[in-house]
């Protein structure tokens, strides 16, 4: 069998990619059996969770914001956002700026589901960084996504 030519001589362990792909699909576990009992996948949660924190000056977002809200792509956000207007969570509205868009407005129901999300997320999450300095980890990633240089 050929030898693998990296600098990771101790091998796979020692590879910060690799780690951190470990470690994201972990934690994505965990988001899921968090969200799972209330009828949500993480994605769902996520631009939910953003709709209301866009929203909170009075102002809903369009699709597009949300989308650079939550850092996913503008199309995977809209068959989302259906979803979450099929449950009832959310509702689309032709935005009154511009006739192309559509502004999201989180329901009644929404707002409890999202309130239900965020005290389990916010379990698991802490559950799941106990062991990390949570403040330096946060420095770190803010760090690694380019929003601190």
């Amino acid at each position: 069998m050929a030898e693998l030519d990296t600098r990771f001589k101790g091998g796979p362990s020692e590879s910060p990619g690799l780690l951190l792909w470990r470690t994201t699909m972990r934690w994505q576990r965990v988001m899921t059996a968090a969200l799972a009992p209330l009828g949500l996948t993480h994605v769902q949660f996520v631009l939910l969770a953003s709709a209301m924190w866009l929203a909170r000056n009075g102002e809903p977002p369009n699709q597009v914001q949300l989308a650079a809200q939550a850092g996913t792509e503008v199309k995977m956000t809209s068959d989302v956002v259906a979803r979450l207007e099929a449950k009832g969570l959310i509702a689309r509205e032709a935005d009154p700026r511009d006739s192309r868009a559509k502004v999201i407005r989180v329901t009644a129901a929404g707002v409890a589901a999202a309130q239900q999300a965020i005290v389990a997320v916010e379990t698991a999450d802490a559950a799941f960084f106990e062991p990390v300095d949570e403040a330096q980890l946060v420095g770190l990633l803010r760090q690694l996504a380019g929003e601190i240089r």
